[in-house]
């Protein structure tokens, strides 16, 4: 018999948060750039956490200080960070647009959200929180609500961003999706919907830190062209090599369901993120365009992925970022490049109106085999969901198609 599920404040390492679970899983949320450190399956007293936390994250309580913190963290956004959160106006590094100042990966991911509700109601826990930007230059507010059902293995988030001004706003929109040990290993399998590609831009980062060759388009993750000639299989996590690369995938316009897997055929687990596609998409919501891998697997020779400058980088994770932005570059960058491989870098945000990104993620048990395989379809029906592989498929009973999200977040009267 399902228990029913709970919602309950607790606390991340002295920041507020809520915990959201059922008889399996727990997620929880955090109100400081709504980070999420934990999403996991649970075992017995235990928890397999698929998210990412990093050894370097800071634990005392204490607020961030621009003095005694920066020299080392970089940033308050790499102080705080963790797992899974939201990103806009803004995806990537800080910059400047319409004479506005943005932070890394946005507002949302920066800073406290409030917490406006919380509750248990039959069959559903939730939190709904909500944050305005930090500039009436971008007059931009937030609300979203996080839940997790009973029965099944997932969590959901419907977000949705206000413009309160007389001029419509174009924005970067996303999820910094992380994945870290014990569910990331050596031998993970990638599967994304997408089927072109191109690696990060020859300026940036990512020329000193990766293997690939910069600039590069391509079509086959499992054909990824090298910086020294040759190919590497990118589905296949390889565990900790010494590079970090990113590469840019664009979702295809006709998939109902956007997605992007890691699956991991030793423990026969798949971490599986969900979004609306544009076919049918209702109006006034967003369809991310883009999977993005960030693939930290220690390459940043300097803190606070190492212990101190020049030191070896300890960090291994990996990021299957679902995004509608140019790259990981910002929304300046994306102003300047307003399409890429076919689908736009934009969101419009209507002056005086508002657009909502529903957004999902699932962590269940499957057949290793075809784990090891990856998948090849997701796709969602009456009876829920159903991961396709080249040899076998899987069904799951989780609500992809966001209905039953969608109609208790309009129960609520809330907007996302």
């Amino acid at each position: 018999m399902e228990s029913s599920p709970e919602a309950r404040l607790v606390s991340d390492w002295g920041r507020n948060a809520v915990s959201l679970e059922n008889e399996r899983l727990r997620a929880v949320v955090g109100a400081r750039g709504g980070m999420m450190p934990e999403f996991g399956l649970k075992r017995g007293a235990g928890l397999l956490n698929a998210h990412w936390l990093p050894e370097w994250r800071a634990n005392s309580g204490l607020p961030w200080s621009e003095s005694e913190h920066a020299p080392f963290w970089k940033s308050s956004l790499l102080y705080d960070i963790a797992g899974d959160f939201p990103c806009c106006p803004n995806f990537g590094d800080g910059c400047d647009v319409d004479g506005v100042s943005l932070p890394a990966h946005g507002w949302t991911a920066n800073g406290d959200w409030r917490i406006e509700a919380l509750g248990s109601e039959e069959g559903v826990a939730y939190a709904r929180f909500g944050k305005e930007g930090s500039d009436a230059r971008m007059p931009l507010a937030f609300e979203k609500t996080d839940l997790v059902f009973s029965g099944q293995d997932a969590y959901f988030s419907i977000m949705t961003i206000s413009n309160k001004g007389p001029v419509s706003i174009t924005v970067n929109v996303g999820r910094h999706n992380t994945l870290g040990p014990p569910f990331l290993e050596s031998g993970c399998r990638i599967s994304l919907a997408a089927d072109s590609y191109l690696t990060a831009p020859k300026e940036g980062d990512f020329v000193a830190t990766g293997r690939l060759e910069a600039g590069a388009a391509f079509s086959d993750l499992r054909r990824a062209p090298l910086a020294g000639g040759g190919s590497v299989d990118l589905s296949l996590v390889p565990g900790m090599i010494g590079r970090t690369d990113f590469v840019t995938g664009a979702v295809p316009r006709g998939l109902d369901i956007g997605w992007s897997c890691v699956s991991n055929p030793t423990q026969g687990l798949a971490y599986l993120c969900l979004f609306p596609g544009l076919p049918g998409l209702p109006e006034g919501e967003i369809a991310l365009a883009f999977n993005d891998l960030w693939m930290q697997y220690g390459g940043r020779a300097y803190t606070p992925w190492a212990s101190a400058e020049g030191e070896p980088d300890r960090s291994f994770c990996l990021g299957t970022e679902n995004v509608t932005g140019a790259y990981a570059n910002g929304l300046a960058f994306s102003r300047m490049a307003p399409e890429l491989l076919g689908r736009e870098t934009l969101i419009e945000i209507p002056a005086r109106g508002r657009r909502t990104l529903c957004y999902g993620v699932a962590l269940v048990e499957m057949d290793k085999e075809l784990a090891a395989d990856g998948l090849v379809g997701v796709e969602a029906d009456g009876r829920g969901l159903v991961l396709i592989g080249a040899r076998k498929s899987a069904r799951f009973s989780i609500d992809a198609s966001f209905g039953t999200a969608r109609k208790f977040v309009k129960e609520q009267g809330g907007r996302g």
